[in-house]
Order: structure tokens, then sequence, then C-alpha cells
């Protein structure tokens, strides 16, 4: 039951800041780039899957890593190495096949996985640790 509810903290924290993330920047930072390859609504099964797989990523390599060391750093960082290893092969797979894809983009969409992937393994391994006490 721990697992889950740990799972779920992930889940829920990264899903609620890369919302917040995706309605104020898509307008400004990927449209312009995407112009009309970007959907006008996003696909909902491919958005859910990769909403349901990516946090236990971050429990597997970010969390339960993190509680056996004991170390809020540990969660941090690990989930800032998986973001930024997972957004830069996104990012630069695309850079490398389309056209319009940039290098600001790039550069900017990396640095924004390193940071919601290393916030929610946080979150993750700090419910973690509350439910183990």
């Amino acid at each position: 039951m721990n697992l889950l509810v740990t799972y779920l903290s992930i889940a829920i924290a990264f899903l609620a800041i890369d919302a917040v993330w995706l309605s104020t920047m898509a307008g400004r930072l990927y449209q312009p780039v995407l112009g009309d390859i970007l959907r006008s609504e996003p696909n909902l099964s491919a958005a859910g899957v990769f909403y349901a797989i990516y946090p236990l990523g971050l429990l597997g390599f970010g969390v339960l890593p993190a509680c056996q060391d004991g170390s809020a750093l540990r969660a941090l960082a690990s989930g800032m190495l998986l973001g930024c290893f997972t957004y830069a092969t996104y990012d630069l797979t695309n850079q490398a096949t389309l056209r319009n894809w940039s290098t600001t983009l790039t550069a900017i969409d990396v640095c924004w996985g390193s940071f919601v992937a290393g916030l929610s393994t946080l979150v993750g391994y700090l419910v973690a640790q509350r439910l183990g006490s």
C-alpha cells in the first residue's frame, strides 16, 4: 500500500506541475516552433500512458534507491538525472529529425524535464519517508 501511495504522489506531482508548464508554455514555446504539426488537442490516450509510466521510472530509479540510502539529495539528483536523460533523448531526436526544432527548444525542454522529474521524485521520497515512520 505504501508503494502505491508513493507512486500516486509522484504521478500527481508530476502531472500537476507539468500541466501548469504546458498550459502556460505551449503557446509561447512549442507552437511558434512546431506550427501546424502541433495538435490543437493532445492525444489523451498517449498522454495518459506517458503520465502512468513515467512516474514508475521515477519511483524505481529515484525514490527507491534514495530510500535505501535515506537521502533526499539522492532522490532529487536521481530524478533530475533521469529527467535530463529522458527529455534529452526526446528533444535531441526531434532536433535531429524535425526541420523546425531548435537548439533553444531542446535546452529549455531538457532543463524543464530535469526540474519536474527531480521535484516529483523528491515529493515521492518525502511521502515514502513519512509513510515509513
